[in-house]
Parts: structure tokens; C-alpha cells; sequence
């Protein structure tokens, strides 16, 4: 396809405008997850030692947190109204299913978040501590409530369960309250959930220790008596509480990646299969450094140009099982298409299964993964780094530890942007996959299921969604600009070196206890 066909093709424009909107607000979404949390125990760390350097990072990220916040807000209301308009068909078919958890997340997750973060910022000095340090919590567990019901709809649509089709109006329905427990209780939305929470703390700790030793190294180089005791006292303890943080999140990030990879071998396989560069089945499949090029679906195809392969490693992801059974691209093809043909639904509305491409686009489904784990380890190289520079009370000035802090803050931002732009690209060409073993048993929830080109609004033209497209993408362009200014600017300011915390400021609540926020 041309770049003018596809620039005219509704459903090519429609994919590309719902996913840079997606990407470009779930990029501020592991901050705001993480960070809140990040937060409330820095207040209460401060609540419980009364320790000044606690308020200082509490009140210092805390900025950086209500920027990042009201960003995230804005971009999300811009993703929902696409459901409602590009992707009307999509909406008509999953509404059923996504109305409950989009509506609990909506009036229980988002208002308790929202509400209790009104609370926080304007509760200096006028609640008392006790309860000001509760309500950074229910902001906190807001967000992972929110996160919660989202991605149990995310995983309805990678993996449908609890879900009856009805033919007469061709939507997917929920079955009762018992399809709802299914929902939630699924293995790929329980490890899908644990690898999104996960890896917002690796991001939020990976920034919270980039900042701290960044200024830790550079208050130290300083040389003055007011920096090295900044440097010593305030940035050291806040850089290896956010280096810990990089740990347990790596950790939880690997493990929980680890547990929804094999998941995803069992519901999705054919996205699996292209991550891992398998053509063919194949009896201990080996890890694919590189590769260019795509598996064919037919013998005489051009085979794929491989790069450092290690024998079994792609079974063992797959199968805990160094010499187990990987299937392959071109055999997950022929069986899809002969489950597919046995489906009397899936024909009625689609037609014979072979004249369609089953195959993720490939490329973007093989590196995304790759990139998504290599930026993601880079975190542990800092957490190594970082915490043995300041072993033992030591307060480093190692210019290129300071240095090697600031490049690495994007990186675990990039590595969960990757990690959904592989979740979502390679389920493709689906929009909602097919639940596997219920359409092989014959089953009523065999026939849920929704290919990406019938979820587009049919009332849409191309040139509508291509002319928003642009729009959104400059304006986007223009709010990344001025989220990064603010970031740098506030970042740059640091933490005041004299703390207004003695009891009168803190009982009066006068405009400097706010001025951390606005």
C-alpha cells in the first residue's frame, strides 16, 4: 500500500490516530501509577521519623506529579471519545462487555483519585497530618484502581471469557454477574495487571532515582557546605530509596512479563510466534537476537535473515521446558484457518478463512518486544550503579553517574510504551482475538470475536480522520513540549534549602504551603 492509498484507506488512518493517541497518554500513565505511590510513602516516611528530607521529596515530586497528572487526564478523555466515533462498530459490539469496568473505573477509581488529590494539594496546614497522609493514599489506590478496570477490559479483548454472542444483534454480551467474576479473575487480565502495576514502579523509582542522582552528583561537585549536606542528607537518601524502588519493579516487571508471555502463548499464539521469530513448530525453539524479514506463510516463501540465535531459549519463555514444542507462524496460520471455517458466525460475517492474512505485522511485533525488555533491564545497570556508589554512607561526584542518571530517565518510559505497542499490534488483524480452546470446543464464546476492519465507523470518511489525525499529533506535539518544559523547569529547581515546616506555617496554611503545587 502507497503512503497516498494509505493516507485514504479509513481503516490505516483510523489505526494510526487511535494509537498515537493511546501511546501518547499511556506514556504518562506508569508515572502517575507509580509516582503517587512513590509520593505517599515519602509523606509517610516524613509522618513517621518527622525527618525534613521526607516533606522536601514529598513536596518536590509532588509537583512533578500533578503535572504529570493533569496531562494524563486530558489525553485520556481524548482517547475515550474515539470509541464513540472512529471506532463506533468496535463500541457497538464490546459496549455490553466494557460498559461495568468502564463505569466502576469512571465513578469509583477516577473521582476517588481526582477528589482526594483536590484534598492533598489544598490540605497543607489545614487538615490534620493524619489525615492529609490519608488522602495521598486513596490518590494512590485510585490509580491502581483505575488501572484496574481498564486493562480488565483490555484483557477481555485479548482474551474474551465470561461472554455470550448474540446472533439477533450481533454484539457480544456479558453472561450475568458469573461472566463478570470470569472477567476479573482471568489469568491474562491477573498477570496483565500485575505487569502494568510492576513496571510503573520501575518507571516512577527509575525517575525518582535519575533526579535524586543528578542532583546528588552535581551538589556534590558544588563543593559548598549547604550542597554537600544537600547532597549528603537530602539527594543520597532519596536516590537509593528510588534505586530500591527500580529493584522491586524490575523484579516484579520480569516475573509478571515472564507469567503473561506464557499466558499469551496459550490465547495468543501467532502473536507469540512472531515475537519470537518462529516459522515453523518447532522442538526446542531457539531466541532470535535479530531478524529481518518475515516468515512466510508457504514453503517456497523467503525465509527471515537471523541474527545470534540461542538454541531452546524460545521454549523455555514459552514453556519453562528448553526442548519444548514452539509453534510456528505458517502452522498457527493453516489452523487458524481451519478452526476459523468450522465456525458457521465467524463465516456468516467474514466469509472463507483463507483469503485472510492472520499474521501480526511482524517486524513491529519482534522488535517492540525485544525493545520493550532491552530498555527495560538498562534500569538494573543504574540500580547496580547507583547503590554502590553510595554504599556505606558514600555521597558520590562521579560526573558520569550523574550523567548516565539523566539518559537512562526515558528509557523505562520508552520500554512500556513498546511493551503496548507489542500487546496491541500483535493481536492483529483482530480487534477482539478469538478465545481459542472455546471456538476448537464448539462453544457459544467461540463466536466472540471482532476483526480490526469491522470495528471502524462506517460514517467516518478517510479525510476526516486523516485531517484529525494531524491535528491531534500537532497539538500533541505542543503539550509534549510544554510537559517537558515544566518537568525540567520544576525538576531544575530542586528542594529548598531552608524547610518551611515548623508548626505555625503548617497550622496557618498560608499561600507558601500551596506554592509547591500551583
Amino acid at each position: 500500500m502507497t503512503l497516498a492509498q494509505a493516507a485514504l484507506d479509513s481503516v490505516t488512518v483510523g489505526r494510526w490516530q487511535f494509537g498515537i493517541t493511546t501511546v501518547y497518554h499511556f506514556v504518562l500513565v506508569p508515572l502517575t501509577i507509580g509516582l503517587s505511590l512513590l509520593v505517599a510513602i515519602m509523606q509517610t516516611k516524613w509522618h513517621r521519623s518527622g525527618n525534613e528530607t521526607w516533606l522536601k521529596a514529598t513536596r518536590f515530586f509532588g509537583k512533578l506529579l500533578l503535572i504529570n497528572f493533569a496531562l494524563g487526564v486530558a489525553t485520556g478523555i481524548v482517547q475515550e471519545f474515539q470509541f464513540g466515533m472512529n471506532w463506533s462498530e468496535y463500541s457497538r459490539y464490546v459496549g455490553d462487555i466494557f460498559g461495568a469496568p468502564l463505569a466502576v473505573e469512571a465513578l469509583l477509581a477516577f473521582f476517588l483519585e481526582s477528589t482526594f488529590l483536590g484534598l492533598w494539594i489544598f490540605g497543607w496546614g489545614r487538615l490534620s497530618k493524619g489525615l492529609h497522609l490519608a488522602t495521598i493514599w486513596c490518590v494512590a489506590i485510585g490509580t491502581m484502581l483505575s488501572a484496574m478496570w481498564i486493562l480488565a477490559a483490555n484483557a477481555w479483548m485479548q482474551h474474551p471469557v465470561g461472554t455470550v454472542y448474540n446472533p439477533e444483534t450481533g454484539r457480544a454480551e456479558l453472561d450475568g454477574m458469573g461472566g463478570f467474576l470470569e472477567l476479573i479473575t482471568s489469568g491474562v487480565y491477573l498477570s496483565e495487571f500485575a505487569h502494568v502495576i510492576t513496571s510503573a514502579w520501575l518507571v516512577a523509582g527509575t525517575f525518582v532515582a535519575g533526579i535524586a542522582l543528578w542532583w546528588m552528583v552535581r551538589s556534590q561537585r558544588e563543593g559548598s557546605p549547604e550542597a554537600t549536606s544537600q547532597a549528603a542528607n537530602a539527594w543520597r537518601p532519596i536516590a537509593r530509596f528510588g534505586l530500591i524502588v527500580v529493584l522491586v519493579g524490575g523484579i516484579g516487571t520480569a516475573v509478571s512479563g515472564h507469567i503473561q508471555g506464557q499466558e499469551m502463548v496459550k490465547v495468543q499464539p501467532m502473536k507469540m510466534a512472531a515475537a519470537e521469530g518462529v516459522c515453523v513448530d518447532t522442538d526446542g525453539a531457539a531466541f532470535t537476537v535479530a531478524q529481518f524479514g518475515e516468515c512466510p506463510l508457504g514453503d517456497d516463501g523467503r525465509q527471515p535473515t537471523q541474527f545470534i540465535r540461542v538454541p531452546g531459549v524460545a521454549s523455555f519463555m514459552s514453556h519453562n521446558d528448553f526442548s519444548a514444542t514452539s509453534e510456528g507462524v505458517a502452522d498457527i496460520q493453516n489452523r487458524m484457518v481451519e478452526t476459523l471455517n468450522g465456525n458457521e458466525d465467524f463465516v456468516a460475517k467474514y466469509g472463507d478463512a483463507s483469503q485472510y492474512d492472520f499474521r501480526p505485522p511482524q517486524m513491529v511485533t519482534f522488535w517492540s518486544f525485544r525493545l520493550m525488555i532491552g530498555l527495560g533491564m538498562v534500569a538494573f545497570l543504574l540500580a547496580a550503579w547507583g547503590l554502590w556508589a553510595t554504599r556505606k554512607g558514600q555521597v558520590s561526584d562521579n560526573k558520569w553517574l550523574g550523567t548516565f542518571a539523566l539518559v537512562n530517565l526515558p528509557l523505562p518510559f520508552l520500554a512500556a510504551s513498546f511493551g503496548w505497542i507489542f500487546t496491541e499490534m500483535g493481536r492483529q488483524p483482530w480487534v477482539v482475538v478469538p478465545n481459542l480452546q472455546a471456538l476448537a470446543n464448539g462453544e457459544p464464546l467461540g463466536s466472540v470475536m471482532m476483526m480490526t476492519e469491522a470495528g471502524i465507523s462506517s460514517a467516518v470518511p478517510a479525510w476526516q480522520m486523516l485531517t484529525t489525525l494531524i491535528l491531534f499529533t500537532l497539538l500533541y506535539g505542543v503539550l509534549g513540549v510544554i510537559w517537558f518544559l515544566l518537568m525540567k523547569r520544576y525538576t531544575k529547581e530542586g528542594i529548598a534549602s531552608k524547610a518551611k515546616t515548623d508548626n505555625s506555617e503548617k497550622e496557618s496554611g498560608s499561600s507558601d504551603d500551596l506554592s509547591f503545587g500551583y
